[in-house]
């Protein structure tokens, strides 16, 4: 398949695979660097997302961006992606058949993306992308080899903001992820 991130996003926005579909605002597909070596990958879109239809805004994408800067990147240097495209009524978690229903989302954007390195933010992502007995609170940290990739996750921005005990693991993540990057990737970060 001669695919493009053009027509994956048309693709996408045409899905009514699931009734998320129905009630979204706006589909909130993936920002950043399309070719870059690390992607963030969320659960799913909330309220201010569904709004301007870009992941990671308000409180939780502010903190996201603090936590790329501790490791020197930016939005401009990573993919951002979520395992569903559109919200779930009251930010919710996404449920099995949705995350089914957007896997071939998330997988033509791995594949158009290409990372080397894969950051799931929170436990729905660790779930779906690394094991789905996957335990956030012992195994965040953690490197696995996933089809070529190096897979890790932290916890979830949203997460941090309510229970800041969190933080101090979540940074520690952050250093790992730094050195990581710094190991396996080809561009200086």
């Amino acid at each position: 398949m001669n695919d493009t991130w053009d027509k994956l996003k048309n693709d996408c926005a045409a899905c009514r695979r699931c009734t998320l579909g129905d009630t979204r605002r706006n589909l909130v597909f993936g920002v950043g660097n399309e070719r870059a070596e690390v992607m963030l990958i969320g659960e799913g879109p909330g309220e201010q997302e569904d709004i301007q239809g870009l992941p990671f805004v308000g409180p939780a994408g502010k903190l996201l961006d603090d936590m790329l800067t501790m490791i020197d990147l930016d939005r401009t240097k990573v993919y951002i992606a979520n395992i569903v495209k559109c919200r779930p009524p009251g930010n919710r978690d996404p449920q099995e058949q949705e995350q089914a229903a957007c896997r071939e989302w998330l997988s033509r954007q791995i594949a158009l993306a290409d990372p080397k390195i894969i950051v799931c933010l929170g436990r729905i992502a660790a779930k779906a992308l690394i094991d789905e007995n996957f335990r956030i609170t012992r195994e965040h940290g953690k490197f696995y080899d996933i089809s070529g990739r190096r897979c890790v996750a932290t916890y979830h921005p949203s997460a941090l903001l309510r229970d800041i005990s969190k933080r101090p693991e979540a940074f520690a993540d952050l250093r790992l992820i730094r050195k990581e990057i710094r190991a396996v990737c080809d561009r200086t970060y």
